[in-house]
């Protein structure tokens, strides 16, 4: 579904991210995790547009689309969620999600239509109404997601979709992203909340000071010596064992 190869992308003289190269599989729920400044959002920016790498090339179902523009890619069916999540705060929590919508639903009607069912899918039917800016931080998470999923992708890169919310809110959370995958959508996620990432992701990317450190299952890259060194320490490390011995 996604390559990324060789990717290397520099700010004057910083290398926010040196020659990265990995893979989604089409079907997939697969995980980017590192400490914060790694590169991983800069990653992200590069795969969605919004950002054009220094050196190297991203291909998207075999097309190379390194050069295309971020509504082009969006077209062809990639979206994203943002860490810092914006809403249009005078809009309903139906509009919010009806301009995702309008990417490939021009008639208002239509991306109401779609607005309604994509909020259905993420838990804000009850919300509809509601001005966006009424909204709790899991509720605003919510919305975000359902604003990208509104737009029909294929790719979904989901950027710290759990961060600020409590254990209870993350549980309700993760059903939800799992539900996504198997309705059709590969996705892409960034996440420190490790828990979750063990119970969604097939396979983890880690990336340390821009570079790829290390991959595999979520169990055996909790369990890498550079990991647990450059981002989980050895505590946590323990208790995601411990917590995977005791799922078992």
């Amino acid at each position: 579904m996604l390559g990324i190869e060789t990717i290397t992308m520099r700010f004057g003289g910083l290398h926010a991210v040196s020659e990265v190269s990995l893979s989604v599989p089409q079907g997939s729920i697969t995980g980017l995790i590192g400490p914060n400044g790694a590169g991983k959002t800069t990653l992200f920016a590069v795969v969605s547009g919004f950002l054009k790498p220094t050196a190297g090339r991203v291909t998207f179902e075999t097309r190379d689309i390194t050069s295309d523009e971020t509504h082009v890619r969006a077209k062809r069916g990639i979206a994203r969620t943002f860490q810092i999540v914006q809403p249009f705060a005078g809009l309903s929590v139906c509009d919010n999600i009806a301009v995702g919508a309008y990417l490939r639903h021009p008639k208002r009607a239509d991306a109401i239509a779609r607005a309604e069912s994509v909020a259905r899918r993420v838990g804000l039917a009850a919300e509809l109404d509601k001005p966006a800016s009424s909204l709790t931080v899991a509720g605003r998470k919510r919305l975000e997601l359902a604003r990208a999923l509104a737009t029909e992708p294929k790719l979904l890169l989901l950027d710290e979709v759990l961060a600020g919310l409590n254990p209870s809110e993350i549980r309700d959370v993760v059903p939800v992203i799992r539900a996504i995958r198997d309705q059709g959508v590969t996705i892409f996620m960034i996440e420190h909340v490790m828990q979750a990432v063990m119970n969604l992701c097939e396979h983890v990317y880690v990336l340390a000071q821009g570079r790829l450190i290390a991959e595999g299952s979520p169990a055996a890259v909790c369990a890498d010596a550079n990991v647990i060194e450059a981002y989980l320490g050895h505590g946590a490390a323990a208790r995601l064992k411990a917590g995977e011995v005791a799922h078992a």
